[in-house]
């Protein structure tokens, strides 16, 4: 069985990485006979994965203007609107690996989140045209990311495995088939403890993410967000550790928080983390850390699976779908519009200190059936 993991964006966001990494295991554990392939958009990012997946380089091919390609694709719009022999050549590179493998998973797994993405569509049909098993692995989606298009597009996936329940309630009320629940599989992937950094305090060091794109969303969160630290700071003898997650230029945690550590350069409790570890490495760091405050999804599972108490800056269905089926309700998630309220934000974070003991409770409780659910996924890609 030849199994294909396509739609990865690249490792320099250690969430993409995660997510190849724990379903490279679970698939393994479920099928230990099963050659993994990776077709990437960046290839060079992933060569932490040679020896385990065949890499394949997908890059989309660019269409010369006037070319041939271009004319050909430009005709086809305007006597028929149909754009798909122009997504078509842009995807050469992964659709000539069609005819190499069985099993198609489609692991972007916010791919269906952002807006109409007609070459998704184009793709998709190809490998069902090609009468190949095709797969939505560890997704999220939103009942208003369901256009009519993207519903027919998830309609024709033979399983789609989604990792919360708020998903897979907006996906069945939509009508679409063969959906399942699993959980995201990086609850389940392992981490390395790599040596504690010089300012760490052994079980008094609260990590804290802050992405770029919270702030693009939300231009006065920045200002909230250096206010919270400066309050943990002054209220509390802990040390804060900023820990970024994505390190994608245009889209780079370390940037961002490398104006925090400058913002705080006289206080030796601030430390931050460097951008050259892997997601098994900042796992490590952040399974240590007596409390996280992240704005990215796998960084709070980094910590959710750890026992860490957590608190989600700039809620999206996901981290509010897994908060769900962690605690029962959205517990400790703040909305991309409360994220710029101070006051908020620290009555936030002091209710985390309340709540220490009882959510580090209720993790180790719910973690095992979460990891299960993660498991799960394998079981059913053998079923299939």
């Amino acid at each position: 069985m030849k199994v294909l993991l396509f739609y990865h964006g690249g490792s320099l966001n250690r969430g993409c990485e995660a997510i190849v990494r724990s379903a490279v295991g679970i698939i393994q554990k479920s099928m230990p006979e099963a050659h993994l392939g990776l077709a990437s958009m960046a290839p060079d990012t992933d060569r932490l994965f040679e020896g385990t997946l065949t890499i394949h380089d997908v890059r989309r091919t660019t269409i010369a203007k006037y070319s041939l390609p271009w004319l050909k694709s430009a005709l086809s719009v305007k006597l028929f609107r149909d754009d798909s022999p122009m997504h078509r050549y842009q995807n050469e590179a992964l659709l000539a690996l069609i005819p190499q493998y069985d099993l198609f998973l489609s692991i972007g797994g916010d791919n269906y989140c952002y807006g109409e993405q007609p070459w998704l569509y184009v793709v998709d049909r190809e490998i069902k045209k090609a009468g190949k098993k095709l797969i939505l692995w560890g997704a999220s989606i939103g009942p208003e990311d369901l256009s009519p298009a993207k519903v027919s597009d998830l309609k024709q996936f033979d399983l789609l495995l989604v990792r919360e329940t708020l998903t897979q309630a907006a996906l069945q009320e939509a009508g679409i088939p063969n959906v399942q629940l699993c959980a995201d599989g990086a609850f389940t992937m392992e981490k390395e403890l790599l040596p504690l950094p010089e300012g760490w305090l052994e079980g008094n060091t609260l990590g804290f993410n802050y992405s770029p794109l919270v702030w693009q969303r939300n231009p006065q969160s920045k200002a909230a967000a250096l206010a919270l630290v400066q309050h943990i700071l002054a209220t509390t003898d802990m040390a804060v550790c900023l820990t970024p997650h994505v390190i994608i230029p245009g889209n780079d945690d370390y940037a961002v928080l490398e104006e925090f550590k400058s913002h705080f350069s006289s206080e030796p409790r601030v430390i931050l983390l460097p951008n050259t570890l892997n997601a098994i490495q900042y796992k490590g760091y952040i399974a240590r850390m007596r409390f996280f405050i992240g704005a990215r999804t796998h960084a709070t599972i980094a910590a959710y699976s750890n026992y860490v108490p957590t608190l989600v800056l700039g809620y999206s269905i996901k981290s509010k779908g897994i908060a769900k089926d962690l605690f029962g309700y959205e517990r400790m998630v703040l909305s991309i519009d409360q994220i710029a309220d101070t006051d908020l934000l620290i009555a936030q974070f002091d209710a985390l200190l309340r709540e220490e003991n009882e959510l580090r409770q209720a993790l180790m409780q719910r973690i095992p059936e979460i990891q299960a659910l993660s498991w799960s996924a394998g079981d059913a890609l053998k079923r299939l």
